[in-house]
């Protein structure tokens, strides 16, 4: 039985799939994460759409993409989990590196703060 081919079927929702890119990474295009979870483009805009609406995901402009952002302390909906939060959730399926993208708001830094600790400091004049 265990060399058989796996079941159509998974443990998680599409819904948790996104989540999981996006937990990786909140620059991805909605078409790469179709890719990833392996539906259409217009399947992930629909997520995306209930995940906003739902709280979970914060969509942000970033010139001409949008940035996503994970709010893990939004509860899970289903009243057999609900005691348990979204963090909670990709803590324990999404990869260790994408566990930052998933941190509270207020303990992050905000993205001029990053870009400008990532920038060297200017060099001093020299003398003459």
């Amino acid at each position: 039985m265990a060399n058989e081919q796996a079941p159509g079927w998974t443990f998680l929702s599409n819904h948790t799939h996104v989540l999981v890119c996006l937990a990786a990474d909140g620059d991805l295009t909605l078409r790469e994460v179709a890719l990833r979870v392996g539906v259409t483009e217009r399947a992930v805009q629909r997520i995306v759409a209930d995940l906003e609406l739902a709280g979970v995901l914060e969509r942000t402009r970033d010139g001409r993409r949008n940035a996503y952002r994970i709010d893990p302390a939004v509860p899970l909906r289903h009243p057999l989990e609900s005691h348990r939060r979204i963090g909670d959730l990709l803590g324990i399926v999404a990869a260790p590196a994408s566990r930052a993208a998933v941190q509270p708001a207020a303990t992050r830094p905000s993205k001029p703060a990053v870009k400008a600790a990532a920038k060297p400091a200017a060099k001093p004049a020299a003398k003459k």
